[in-house]
């Protein structure tokens, strides 16, 4: 009988417990009977007055050849009933063996149509680097199954870091980090970060927020609260676990600029209550938190102001200029443009972007750092260019602005040239 070898195996192989480990027991139970019934055998080699004591202390008022003819006769079923549970068990251990071979065990214990899946192989994933536990960090990602949080994930696990994702799903998709799921290192929680969140973290990448003017519209009180109570959250985390914050802005804290292009320096021209205030000035809000949570309670803060952005995992109906455009032109359906298609945007691809927030949280800069694309296009342009690429026949047509769309939006980068080395 292989009692440990057994149980490891069916506690390491996910067994069903219910149709084997009561079998395992009641033998680990009949074996202790027989054991007793055993050392009740070997009284018989005592002495009368030993014999005559441990009869007394165990029955009264029976008859003693009696009672021995039942333990011998209980002795014959016990011996019995084992032989038939150590073939039971014998035969329950050949089917774990069959998982070599198969990927699929029915019990004969259970309906036929109802059975436990056991997987050929486990599943694989990228290699990642190994760290020491001096250098290997633990980070936290709000947002982090949505377009960029994705990319980031990607990033920190393959260099060795433990990554835990944290998103309510509202424009995150699972998907986006499933390559991870189930790997030592990544742990993925649903939650809504307006709710305090308490996890022992060494870093913080707090990216959560809808970003596309459709998704932040579509819930506007809810998009502040994201930036301001979720900021909050995060900030006072990073506090109490003694942790850096990296804060995720945006260029739309510049508004519709007056100053091209924009600097860190440049305050802004923002509507407070148009329709992409809730976003505009949430992140300001952000912003202004962080600022004062440094000052006031020396959390190690960083601010990212985040210019537009483009790559793999982006929502095809999200609403942004190259998702639209891109998914119009395949389809050959008319590319709309808003307004004249004079205004112009600066496009950065994903994993630059990536760059530039692992290099800030990096750096020792506590200040706003712009990271995007010096280089900028009309609309009008960009329009044009995907069509050709795409070697589409969407016709482009224009449509009326909308309000209080940016006219000029490009970035200085000096500062994350100087600073990240960007």
């Amino acid at each position: 009988m292989r009692g440990p070898t057994f149980t490891n195996r069916v506690l390491h192989l996910g067994f069903p417990g219910s149709l084997i480990l009561p079998v395992y027991l009641s033998l680990v139970l009949i074996k202790l009977g027989h054991a007793q019934s055993n050392q009740d055998s070997l009284m018989e080699g005592a002495t009368p007055t030993e014999a005559s004591t441990a009869q007394s202390t165990r029955t009264t008022n029976n008859n003693n050849n009696v009672e021995v003819k039942a333990d011998e006769d209980n002795a014959d079923q016990v011996q019995l009933m084992m032989r038939k549970l150590e073939a039971r068990v014998a035969e329950l251990e050949e089917k774990l063996h069959s998982r070599e071979t198969s990927s699929t065990f029915v019990s004969d214990d259970v309906d036929e149509n109802v059975f436990v899946k056991l997987p050929s192989s486990s599943k694989s994933f990228p290699e990642v680097k190994f760290l020491n536990y001096q250098d290997r960090k633990r980070i936290l990602i709000t947002g982090g199954a949505g377009f960029v949080g994705s990319h980031l994930v990607d990033r920190l696990m393959l260099a060795g870091h433990e990554v835990i994702v944290v998103d309510n799903f509202f424009t995150g998709r699972k998907r986006n980090v499933e390559l991870w799921i189930g790997h030592e290192n990544f742990e993925l929680l649903n939650h809504d970060i307006v709710n305090p969140l308490h996890v022992e973290v060494d870093e913080i990448y707090h990216l959560a927020s809808p970003a596309s003017p459709p998704h932040y519209m579509y819930n506007p009180v809810k998009t502040i609260k994201t930036n301001t109570l979720g900021t909050v959250n995060m900030l006072g985390l990073a506090k109490r676990v003694n942790a850096k914050i990296l804060v995720a802005s945006t260029s739309e804290v510049y508004g519709d600029p007056e100053v091209h292009p924009q600097s860190e320096s440049y305050w802004g021209h923002v509507n407070p209550i148009g329709p992409r205030a809730c976003y505009d000035e949430g992140k300001r809000v952000a912003e202004t938190l962080a600022i004062s949570y440094e000052k006031q309670s020396k959390v190690d803060i960083r601010i990212a102001r985040i210019f537009n952005t483009y790559g793999p995992r982006m929502h095809m109906n999200d609403g942004r200029v190259v998702s639209n455009f891109v998914l119009q032109a395949l389809q050959d359906e008319p590319m709309t443009v808003y307004g004249e298609g004079q205004q112009t945007r600066s496009f950065q691809y994903v994993s630059d972007l990536v760059d530039g927030l692992m290099l800030l949280m990096a750096s020792n800069y506590t200040k706003p750092v712009n990271i995007g694309n010096p280089i900028e296009r009309t609309i009008l342009d960009f329009a044009q260019l995907i069509k050709s690429q795409v070697k589409s026949a969407s016709p482009i047509v224009h449509r009326p602005a909308v309000e209080d769309d940016p006219q000029q939006r490009r970035p200085v980068i000096t500062l994350a040239k100087e600073v990240l080395g960007w």
